[in-house]
């Protein structure tokens, strides 16, 4: 929510959809910028993305790596099932019509790991007399 209060701040049309809105590739299809934050992985597909437009993808989503025959893969040194981190956005499908895209991982991660960190030193300094 605080990116669209940020982009409605600058005169920017912001429409904020949910996984239940009525027809939502109609409606994601028309953003030149789209930022997903749903909490399903792959839930946003190439179908739902208008070509050119820039995806943030925010979603963090755990899935099971499955072997070749489809079974879960399972880790030799745990004994637990495999997983692999994607976001809300299917990357590998709206890459080819997205002008950018942020991966996942490694995409708003380090830029929200930066912020938090410039957030808590502001914070120190203030409570310390600092500022």
């Amino acid at each position: 929510m605080p990116a669209a209060l940020l982009l409605l701040g600058r005169d920017a049309t912001v429409t904020i959809c949910h996984s239940k809105t009525k027809n939502i590739a109609e409606v994601t299809r028309q953003g030149d910028i789209l930022v997903a934050a749903i909490g399903k992985a792959k839930f946003v597909t190439a179908d739902m993305v208008k070509p050119g437009a820039y995806v943030i993808d925010v979603g963090v989503n755990g899935v099971p790596v499955l072997n070749p025959d489809g079974t879960p893969a399972i880790s030799e040194k745990t004994g637990k099932p495999k997983t692999k981190l994607v976001g809300d956005v299917d990357f590998d499908a709206v890459k080819e019509i997205a002008a950018a895209i942020t991966p996942v991982p490694g995409g708003v991660g380090p830029m929200t790991i930066a912020m938090l960190m410039k957030n808590t030193l502001r914070g120190a300094k203030h409570a310390f007399g600092l500022l």
